[in-house]
């Protein structure tokens, strides 16, 4: 009987441990089904789903000729999917994927083991290596077709297009302010595969192909052999003066279309991460992750249209035009100038010290007077004279389609007061982008419109049909057609009979102005310059303006000098490829005469403009490291009858 009662006690127990599991077992298979259950089922269908991206091809650009700028050239990425690779074999398989990929072999065993449905081992590989790893079959690794951004033409025009990152957005430059036109729509391939990366039998039914959709792409306005003339000139200009910078733009003044954009030292956007030279290479290793993030992010941006400079006498041709515009002057006006004028108080210095003496607003303009800008603008009056840059767009950005435009930098009408505008009036204490002033003085060029600067004009798709069309845009009018005919004429002036001559092409009427202005550092002046020039062609009916800027040239620093005959080498080659006649022979009769001006008393910069003006060269003994060396004598004295070309010697203080 006690052993019975033991027996019934044991089963009891028996049972309620039996019951106990059984309740354990049903908690957790609800806690499983209710409470985890969407989320496991998440983690079985993402190990049972394939999901492949299937990206679009980015749209090509094109310069305004159909010739290819940028492109995305077909190239494949390896995927793995883990759980289909036999254990006993990864070691092999991420061996010979790390010979045939170039890669490390830990790098490639580690993903391969990884608990994830599927990883990526590579992108961006080229046909020959994806038919290398093809002919292995190995089990659990799959190729797909992708794209990657091909810049052909390598360095040129880098600095317009930009670059895309690895997975081909936009990230500088016309890449980056058309990316959602360019970039397209990613498509998608959803399969369900076993563990062994198959399909399922029941999958069919659930398998998804979301096509990708190809980006468009643009027409630019470059000209790539335009392009080619501007970078072949910088590149000279650069061993010639050993500057630390160089830069260009053309542009057509009746459209606003951006044909050339270019500045040295660039990048390569197909390796946009490090640098071009193998100089320069040897010391970006050296540096640190900041001093290298600085250098990139420098040598990627755009001046011409992201940062500001002083512009110098070329300003002045703005203060002309307002100046004429608002009656203060005419084309008759005279002028004396004693080498300075006092505003306010302040003595400010032209810089000829002893003076340029009686002179008309065109030579006023030629020999780049400062007190007779200081007088014009003080007559305009400040309210006036900052309506009128607001008018000519340089108290805010030009709207050019690339992003980060920079702004001019200058006084409020508040606070400039009469200094300030009087020396604003000579291009100094105002900063502003070369795209603002080169967009400003084409409204010269175009009758007094001002127009919308651009740098794409189209938009196709990949039939090349037009999606949209960007048309030239009139912003408004900055002064009248009859006061830009009467610029056009001082700047013409300037180029051949003032200090400009440098700028000068055979055959054609050119306008221009040059500049040099010494730059500020911590709040002074120094002796280090921006040496500029810019030239506009054919003066009687314009269809390009240029404008160079040497940034620090060493030794003669003078815009006439430094950035003038780039000017002439752009504008002369441009305008026969765009097959605008000359207005007279190019032919030169090489032993043609012509009579030695009067130098002496010019500013050397001017002298060196003036006798390239008549088609003569100069020689010196020593440089001048003085922007306000003065010629005092010359050889062959002036109104001797020489052949062109000949070299005029310069002495100077």
């Amino acid at each position: 009987m006690q052993t019975s009662n033991v027996s019934r006690k044991n089963l009891i127990i028996l049972i309620i441990i039996v019951f106990g599991f059984l309740l354990l077992l049903a908690g957790r298979v609800g806690w499983i089904q209710v409470v985890k259950g969407d989320e496991y089922k998440e983690m079985a269908l993402e190990r049972q789903t394939k999901d492949t991206p299937i990206e679009a091809e980015r749209g090509v650009i094109y310069d305004r000729n159909g010739e290819v700028l940028a492109t995305s050239v077909r190239c494949y990425t390896v995927y793995a999917t883990p759980s289909a690779i036999d254990k006993e074999k990864r070691e092999e398989t991420a061996e010979e994927l790390a010979q045939i990929l170039d890669a490390d072999k830990e790098e490639i065993l580690e993903q391969i083991k990884s608990n994830k449905s599927q990883v990526k081992l590579a992108e961006e590989i080229d046909k020959d290596t994806a038919d290398k790893i093809r002919e292995k079959k190995y089990a659990g690794i799959a190729l797909t077709n992708d794209t990657k951004r091909s810049y052909p033409n390598g360095t040129m025009a880098a600095n317009v297009l930009g670059m895309v990152n690895d997975n081909n957005d936009g990230q500088s430059g016309i890449e980056l302010q058309y990316n959602s036109y360019l970039a397209g729509i990613s498509g998608r391939w959803v399969d369900y595969t076993d563990t062994k990366g198959n399909q399922l039998s029941y999958s069919f039914s659930g398998e998804r192909y979301y096509q990708a959709e190809d980006g468009y792409s643009l027409v630019t306005t470059i000209d790539m052999v335009i392009q080619s003339y501007v970078e072949d000139a910088l590149a000279k200009a650069m061993n010639k003066t050993s500057a630390d910078r160089a830069m260009a733009i053309v542009m057509d003044p009746k459209t606003g279309d951006i044909l050339a954009l270019a500045q040295t030292p660039t990048f390569d956007p197909n390796n946009p991460y490090e640098p071009v030279s193998d100089k320069e290479k040897a010391q970006f290793k050296t540096m640190s992750q900041k001093e290298q993030s600085e250098y990139l992010s420098k040598m990627w941006r755009n001046f011409i249209i992201s940062d500001v400079y002083e512009p110098g006498s070329v300003f002045k041709l703005l203060t002309t035009g307002i100046a004429l515009e608002e009656g203060v002057t005419t084309m008759d006006s005279m002028y004396h100038c004693t080498g300075a004028k006092t505003v306010a108080g302040q003595v400010i210095h032209c810089w000829e010290r002893s003076g340029h003496g009686s002179e008309s607003l065109k030579q006023a303009v030629g020999n780049s007077c400062n007190p007779v800008f200081m007088t014009l603008s003080t007559k305009v009056g400040i309210t006036k004279f900052y309506d009128y840059l607001e008018n000519f767009g340089i108290t805010d950005i030009t709207g050019v389609d690339f992003p980060s435009e920079g702004r001019a930098i200058m006084q409020s009408e508040e606070t400039a007061g009469p200094v300030g505008l009087a020396e604003i009036g000579f291009g100094q204490g105002i900063a502003v982008t070369p795209i603002q002033l080169v967009t400003a003085i084409n409204s010269y060029g175009n009758d007094g419109k001002l127009m919308q600067p651009r740098l794409v004009k189209e938009i196709v798709d990949k039939n090349g049909k037009t999606v949209k069309e960007i048309e030239p845009e009139v912003v408004r009018q900055t002064i009248s057609e009859e006061t830009a005919a009467e610029v056009r004429d001082i700047m013409e002036y300037v180029v051949k009979d003032g200090g400009g001559g440098t700028a000068a092409v055979s055959g054609y009427k050119v306008g221009g102005k040059t500049g040099t202005a010494n730059k500020v550092k911590n709040g002074k002046y120094v002796n280090d310059t921006y040496s500029s020039c810019l030239g506009m062609a054919p003066m009687d009916d314009p269809g390009l303006t240029v404008l160079v800027i040497i940034d620090s040239p060493k030794g003669i620093k003078y815009g006439s000098a430094t950035a003038g005959p780039v000017v002439s080498s752009i504008l002369s080659k441009s305008l026969r490829h765009l097959n605008i006649q000359p207005s007279s022979s190019s032919e030169e009769d090489k032993n043609e005469k012509v009579s030695v001006p009067d130098v002496t008393g010019k500013n050397l910069g001017d002298a060196i403009g003036i006798l390239a003006g008549k088609d003569l060269g100069y020689d010196m003994k020593e440089e001048s490291k003085s922007n306000d060396a003065t010629v005092t004598k010359q050889y062959p004295s002036a109104g001797k009858k020489v052949k062109k070309g000949t070299k005029v010697y310069l002495y100077h203080e």
